[in-house]
């Protein structure tokens, strides 16, 4: 079962997050569909047809964002993508949360690592494939 349909983060500055967001993305094999004033969307939206895809919307949003355990964390298709995604984002204006690697308190294969986007936003890509 996958939860998650389909989620949205706010950021103040779109033109700052967008090179962050369409590098990361990419990184980790999804399609920019949209970008419009005001937003940037990522994936493919469900369907009639397609009831298991799922989406990401960046919004421009002039609330703070503050310290906080809130994140984003996005399904990677191997150990690689998430070190892609990872460089990517740092190539792109974010900053390190956790470096690539084995979380293995959560269990012996996540491989994940964690960025900061340019407006303070956490996200995650996790590979929970063996390596």
């Amino acid at each position: 079962m996958q939860l998650l349909d389909h989620v949205s983060i706010g950021v103040p500055d779109l033109d700052a997050a967008r090179p962050f967001y369409d590098a990361i993305m990419r990184a980790l094999g999804a399609a920019k569909v949209y970008d419009i004033e005001g937003a940037l969307g990522y994936g493919e939206r469900c369907d009639a047809n397609d009831t298991a895809s799922t989406y990401l919307a960046v919004y421009e949003d002039a609330g703070a964002i503050g310290e906080n355990k809130r994140h984003w964390c996005f399904k990677a298709a191997s150990r690689a993508a998430v070190n892609a995604f990872h460089q990517a984002g740092l190539e792109h204006g974010g900053r390190c949360g956790g470096a690539p690697g084995l979380r293995s308190d959560y269990h012996p294969h996540y491989y994940a690592a964690f960025l900061f986007d340019p407006a303070g936003n956490r996200v995650e890509a996790v590979c929970h494939a063996r390596a």
